[in-house]
């Protein structure tokens, strides 16, 4: 039976899961996306959104609550920053896993697991770039018009 046992082994001793887990917590944060395998995904998605939850805080103590557990200063940063207020007004489940299916390799599930909001705030970055790019051209189709019109008087 299996009363009272949480978490998962992941096939792994102690320290190599711990490991496992932090890197893989850290690099949700800071890719926002990443494709592993499902017990792997089903695994971290509570370390992350225990971390976001201490980045709406964002005190000094959780601040280095979570230095301690990330690796990098620059997710730590991100996490406190972009991240926290982000999800200030949500009640949890930041998250999402969605299953890819199998693995060329081994044939293991693979699934990607996201944050919430992830592809909202990646494609209005791309929008604002298109826009961008966009008034440039056309900024500099006109200031070559001029250029033209200036040459011919």
């Amino acid at each position: 039976m299996r009363h009272r046992v949480a978490g998962f082994k992941l096939k792994r001793d102690v320290g190599a899961r711990n490991a496992l887990l932090r890197n893989l917590a850290t690099s949700v944060i800071d890719a926002e996306r990443v494709v592993t395998t499902v017990p792997k995904a089903k695994a971290v998605r509570p370390i992350v959104e225990r971390l976001i939850t201490l980045a709406k805080r964002d005190t000094l103590h959780t601040r280095r609550q979570a230095a301690s557990y990330l690796l990098t200063p620059k997710s730590v940063k991100k996490l406190f920053d972009t991240l926290g207020t982000r999800f200030g007004q949500r009640e949890g489940g930041y998250t999402r896993i969605v299953r890819l299916g199998p693995r060329k390799g081994d044939g293991a599930e693979q699934a990607m697991i996201e944050l919430v909001g992830s592809q909202l705030v990646k494609r209005a970055a791309d929008r604002a770039k298109r826009k961008e790019e966009r008034l440039k051209a056309q900024r500099e189709g006109r200031e070559h018009e001029e250029e033209q019109q200036d040459e011919k008087e």
